[in-house]
């Protein structure tokens, strides 16, 4: 699949559910409503679709949500594509907040998930507790060991979050050191109506990266995952340090990347509305296979340049209207 700016998407992210077990601040609002279960679509026709895209040239997936590991079952679909993995699929992953990994993890590792992202923006309890709205530290710690005994690599994911946990990644660098994890930091993005105001709470990774070097050792490397992070080395530690930009400098050009959601919707671009129908022709009856990769070509078609986002309060633009829940991240 190349899209107009010639660029080879290889990437795709799948949202298995909107739901999620905690209320991340700067991810949800508090009193969230979620998709009609009527609205999503079965695990069947998720992995039919995965497997269209596949077929398309698609070599990395990655679930997500919400969060992936509540919805009911969702280890059949790991399994399922799992077993596509070396058949064109090359690379399964999973995004997760950490809270099911206590009793998942194996089961993960058994159906050939290699490496999980896992969110965690603090180490302090009390604060991951406010972030998350009611999570406890101790449960997501739990899980993150549990992965790490099961044989996964380990990323933690770490939203950037100005007057919150600007403090911390110091500390947060040392310990995913100690332990082996590599660490991502992530600028905040204006998706979805929040409580509060994401221009208080965002933080250029320019000055984050600046303030760490104080510190620490970061090396250039070469390193990539295949999705938007640039990564460094930690000398100190051997360990590796990301950082994903969106807004401090855009990684659109070398974007690879469609994200489908649990109701069938391919968005081409995480920062625009653009989307295009999968369910329709996934549930059409006169369609077969070559029929549901031609809709997914079509999607590719119209995959823009790039994304507009802007945290500004003098652009006075709201943010987009979905969640990241929904989209998935």
């Amino acid at each position: 699949m190349i899209d107009p700016f010639g660029r080879r998407i290889s990437y795709l992210r799948v949202s298995v559910t909107d739901r999620c077990d905690l209320r991340c601040v700067y991810c949800m609002a508090e009193d969230m409503s979620f998709l009609p279960k009527a609205e999503i679509l079965s695990l069947e026709e998720l992995d039919r679709l995965c497997g269209a895209f596949i077929g398309l040239g698609v070599e990395k997936i990655r679930l997500t949500g919400g969060e992936p590991l509540v919805r009911k079952n969702v280890i059949s679909l790991v399994r399922s594509l799992g077993a596509r993995l070396g058949s064109g699929l090359q690379e399964l992953t999973v995004t997760t907040n950490g809270t099911q990994l206590a009793k998942m993890a194996g089961d993960l590792h058994a159906a050939g998930i290699r490496r999980l992202n896992v969110s965690m923006d603090t180490l302090d309890p009390a604060r991951f507790t406010a972030i998350t709205r009611w999570g406890k530290l101790e449960q997501t710690l739990d899980g993150i060991f549990a992965a790490k005994a099961a044989g996964l690599a380990i990323k933690i994911n770490a939203v950037a979050l100005k007057g919150v946990n600007e403090h911390e990644y110091d500390q947060m660098l040392a310990w995913c050191g100690e332990h082996g994890f590599d660490l991502c930091l992530i600028e905040t993005m204006p998706l979805g109506e929040i409580s509060g105001d994401r221009t208080d709470q965002y933080l250029p990774l320019s000055l984050v990266r600046a303030r760490l070097r104080e510190r620490w050792t970061l090396e250039e490397t070469d390193y990539s995952t295949g999705g938007p992070a640039r990564y460094y080395r930690v000398r100190e530690t051997g360990g590796r340090i990301g950082f994903i930009t969106p807004l401090t400098h855009n990684f659109c050009e070398s974007c690879n990347r469609v994200r489908l959601t649990c109701t069938g919707t391919l968005y081409m671009c995480l920062g625009q509305e653009d989307a295009a129908d999968l369910r329709r022709p996934l549930r059409d009856p006169s369609l077969d296979e070559a029929g549901l990769q031609q809709a997914i070509l079509e999607a590719i078609s119209r995959k823009p340049k790039g994304h507009d986002f802007v945290i500004d309060r003098r652009h006075n633009r709201p943010a987009l209207a979905r969640h990241m829940s929904v989209t998935g991240g």
